[in-house]
């Protein structure tokens, strides 16, 4: 017989139309769960066997050895609970209300903040259907706020019966019977956390609010940025307590950027195949939990405290990331969850309603359509979906204080009876939502699905990631630069002129959408490091235990004649160039820019395209380079990048969103007044010229229209043949050259010829020798300093490591090169014309003599970015000295350019400039011209 629910049980006042669980005035909770095909659900709270329960006078004590069956007994009775002496643990199960309208409901007359529950389900159980229901197994609420415990691979995690091999893997047919097998003990519980506390958000800072014209994002993973982080406690190590700390922010502020994109943080579980073979998703997209936090990114005092401390984790560092002028975007994964394919685990959606929350076959329903390939694929065609992702986006940017968002695979949430579309009911209640239309919102545009690639077919206000702009830098930089390369095969100036502008051939789909909607990117999390782009010319992923068959075969990478590390300088100096060169397209394109983490100072994965199951070494940033007596390579090209990324946030003509130029319907630049373009003779660019893929070298004028005093023309010059070459620049005003990417190997542009820049300023000490005793990092640097000293990773101890100077040609390298003009002028040619070739010819380099004609030492600004060092004051922040120094000295670094005055204050020998003033260029390098005042 079925007993009525007590009335105090029931939610008399209100049915609540969301999901969740809400704390009462009455000291109790309303629960309320959907699920629209079940017979009856049960809510679970759990609770230590030697406290007394809340719910003592309304609950029928049940035992295991009753001749009736479990499930039969929670039917029968409305409140009733059980003692578990195994594990400590007493579980009430109440009985709840519903459906109304796809809801279950029922009221606790007492509830706490910490409190342990699941839900029951029961229903038919007809695989073939779609139809899994099974009462044995615990089910996550899908608006827990917070998660205890995690999934043991056992038989009990499984709605079908199966048993676990001696290989590790799971047997049995998805297909087949219904598991009896009780869950409790092996899965993990929600955990309730009270947030009726009026004053919760007095405490938080202003939300930077960046404009998109000035968003500089830089993408990390909160473990792996800290992991190995010398200057951090080791409890904070890996964690988010790390990640806001005093110097990690330091550090990021030196380098510039302005908007934080964390990889996943939501509750994650690691899918099945990977259970089995005994590794971890370290990337972390398979979520577990769409409203809590992972637990393991906290700090070990926070996790032993409980979900609330795990969350306040996540808040202050959130707060103290704002704090520091940052923005925090958060990765997020509403695609799929980490239940997988049939076969999966039963931990929350498949037990509520697997026919409402995921996509099925429309041949085979009984089977899920996956069009992320991780085995299914949440279902944005049911109303009830989009609004569980809408309740979830908008608890983490109110109460957490997020300021964006990132979608996975976002192709997959907006597509209709299976084709995209960018009118997805799921868009629109992203763009009509007065929170969520105000943030900055990304899209993925891609998934696994027919026609999934739609890079720019979203609208607005998204935001995409720009895949044609990461490919076409890869090639125009590497793979079109390497011998053996049919002449007129690669990338040329018309698409390296539109991606430079915007990509409005992708995004200029709608009136008012603008060029700030192309992230621009080169390297993300997802495949090789920039570093690693020119080590590597396939991947080689044998760590991941797949045969190195996972992970992509097309990465546009080159290894420079060797396959991995060198060290030769050479080779080295080759690959630096080529890593700047990028750089430099991606800050010096309008869009906005994206980095990944480590790319700033040469963070390598050896090779590793796919290391989303890498939680060790391969993954975590390594920072022992930060703390060697002598300027590293490292510390190089760290310094050589915050420059960049601070001219650019210097330069008014980046901070618009608007389009400055869009193509005709043939692919032609339209005239406009705001980009002008010129080839190295100083004319412009013909028809022939811009669909000519051997034109590779050019300028991009960027014109001011006076509406700031302070916006000033810009012109990118772009040298993309191997070979130093003279430029005839714009003659209605005088330019001086800002940035180079040849300054990371010690060579800038100038009249007359190419400079040389001497390796002296790289010998310089690093900003460890400058700490005195008093500075608050002192003891850090002893500590990490004697620990490197232990690991003869030292380079006091003569330790091999890379300082800075091996970039910096020299007078006996044999790989120095000369301009054009200077090599044909110390020839007797003919001055005037010296120099001067088509660009849609190839030319032999001319080498000269080393030292000879306009190569010469110590001068330009990367000599003045490297002395810098030798004047880093120290502070108790530390390691970001380098970075500031390097960004507060671009101005006078410039002055020196400009006067070719040495480091030391010196004249520098000047070469002789032709009569025409034509600028030489390095081989293969962007640079930053600047009209003068």
């Amino acid at each position: 017989m079925k007993h009525a629910i007590p009335q105090r049980y029931a939610i008399p006042h209100r049915y609540s139309t969301r999901p969740g669980l809400y704390f009462t005035e009455d000291g109790g909770a309303d629960a309320v769960v959907r699920s629209e095909t079940a017979d009856q659900v049960w809510l679970c709270v759990y609770e230590a066997v030697d406290q007394p329960t809340a719910f003592f006078n309304d609950a029928i004590r049940i035992f295991d050895d009753s001749t009736t069956p479990f499930i039969q007994e929670i039917h029968e009775h409305a409140v009733c609970t059980r003692i578990i002496e195994s594990m400590y643990v007493r579980e009430t199960i109440f009985r709840m209300e519903g459906p109304n309208y796809g809801l279950w409901y029922v009221h606790l007359p007492k509830a706490w903040d910490g409190m342990r529950y699941a839900y029951r389900v029961d229903g038919a159980w007809d695989p073939a259907k779609g139809l899994r229901f099974n009462p044995y197994k615990l089910l996550l609420d899908p608006y827990g706020k917070g998660i205890d415990g995690a999934m043991q691979l056992c038989p009990a995690a499984f709605s079908y019966e199966c048993e676990i091999g001696d290989d590790g893997r799971v047997h049995g047919s998805a297909f087949g019977a219904m598991s009896t097998v009780d869950a409790l003990g092996n899965m993990p519980v929600s955990v309730a956390i009270d947030d009726r506390d009026e004053t919760k958000h007095d405490a938080d800072p202003v939300h930077p609010h960046v404009p998109w014209s000035k968003t500089v994002l830089y993408e990390l993973h909160v473990k792996g940025f800290t992991a190995n982080a010398p200057w951090l406690p080791k409890e904070l190590r890996g964690t988010y307590a790390g990640l806001a700390h005093p110097t990690t922010l330091a550090y990021l502020q030196g380098l510039g950027v302005t908007s934080i994109e964390l990889l996943p943080i939501q509750a994650k579980q690691d899918e099945l195949f990977l259970q089995e073979r005994g590794r971890h998703n370290y990337w972390g997209y398979s979520t577990l939990g769409y409203f809590a936090p992972e637990p393991s990114y906290a700090t070990a005092a926070a996790q032993q405290a409980g979900a609330r401390a795990v969350r306040d984790e996540v808040i202050d560092m959130v707060r103290a990331l704002h704090e520091a002028g940052f923005e925090v975007i958060m990765d997020v994964v509403y695609n799929h969850t980490c239940e997988g394919g049939v076969e999966g685990p039963t931990v929350c959606w498949r037990g509520l309603d697997a026919i409402s929350y995921y996509r099925r076959q429309r041949g085979n329903i009984g089977r899920l359509e996956d069009t992320t390939g991780c085995g299914n694929t949440f279902d944005f065609t049911n109303t009830h979906v989009v609004t569980f992702a809408v309740d979830s986006l908008r608890y983490w940017a109110k109460r957490i204080g997020i300021d964006g968002f990132r979608f996975d695979l976002g192709v997959s949430l907006a597509r209709l009876d299976g084709e995209f579309t960018k009118h997805h009911p799921f868009l629109y209640a992203l763009r009509s939502d007065l929170l969520l239309g105000n943030l900055k919102l990304i899209m993925e545009p891609w998934d696994l699905g027919p026609q999934g690639w739609r890079t720019g077919g979203f609208g607005m206000p998204f935001s995409e990631w720009n895949d044609r702009f990461r490919d076409a830098t890869r090639r125009f930089w590497l793979t079109d630069t390497q011998p053996g390369v049919p002449a007129g095969s690669g990338v040329g100036m018309q698409e390296m002129a539109t991606r430079l502008c915007g990509s409005a051939d992708l995004f200029a789909t709608e009136p008012g959408r603008g060029c700030v909607s192309s992230i621009n990117y080169v390297a993300c999390h997802d495949g090789f490091t920039i570093t690693d782009l020119t080590r590597y010319a396939v991947k080689h992923n044998e760590a991941n235990g797949e045969n190195n068959n996972d992970g992509s075969n097309v990465n546009h990478s080159v290894n420079f004649g060797v396959e991995g590390p060198s060290s030769d300088p050479a080779v080295i100096r080759r690959r630096e160039q080529a890593v700047m060169n990028m750089l430099g397209t991606l800050m010096l394109s309008l869009g906005t820019p994206m980095m990944l983490a480590g790319d700033e100072f040469g963070n390598t994965q050896h090779g590793n395209n796919n290391a989303y199951a890498q939680d060790n070494d391969i993954t975590w940033l390594d920072w022992d380079w930060l703390y060697q007596t002598r300027k590293t390579l490292q510390m190089h090209r760290l310094e050589t990048v915050s420059r960049l990324i601070a001219m650019r946030k210097s330069l008014d003509l980046y901070h618009h969103e608007e389009f400055f130029t869009r193509l005709t319907q043939l692919g032609l630049f339209k005239p406009s007044s705001r980009v002008q373009w010129y080839l190295p003779d100083g004319t412009t660019p013909m028809d022939s010229d811009w669909f000519n893929p051997a034109v590779r070298s050019f300028a991009m004028r960027l014109v001011s229209q006076g509406e700031s005093r302070d916006e000033t023309d810009v012109l990118i010059v772009i040298n993309g043949v191997d070979e130093d070459r003279p430029f005839r620049l714009p003659r209605d005003c005088d330019w001086k050259c800002t940035w180079s990417s040849a300054m990371a190997i010690g060579r800038w542009p100038a009249v007359g010829g190419v400079r040389g820049i001497g390796s002296a300023g790289a010998n310089d000490s690093n900003w460890t020798m400058s700490v005195t005793p008093k500075d608050q990092i002192s003891e850090v640097v002893r500590s990490v300093q004697a620990t490197l000293a232990a690991q003869s990773k030292l380079d006091l101890l003569g330790a091999k490591v890379e300082h800075a100077d091996v970039l910096f040609e020299n007078g006996t390298d044999n790989h120095d090169r000369v301009s054009r003009w200077s090599a044909s002028r110390s020839a007797g040619a003919n001055t005037a014309d010296a120099g001067i070739v088509d660009a849609a010819a190839g030319g032999a380099v001319a080498n000269g003599p080393a030292g000879a004609g306009a190569v010469q030492t110590g001068t330009g600004a990367a000599g003045a970015t490297a002395a810098a060092a030798r004047t880093v004051s120290a502070s108790p922040a530390g390691p970001q000295d380098a970075t500031q120094d390097a960004t507060q000295d671009a101005t006078a670094a410039t002055a020196e350019a400009d006067t070719g005055a040495a480091p030391d204050g010196t004249a520098a020998a000047e070469p002789q400039a032709p009569s025409d003033d034509r600028w030489f260029v390095p081989a293969l390098s962007i640079s930053v011209m600047c009209k003068t005042q």
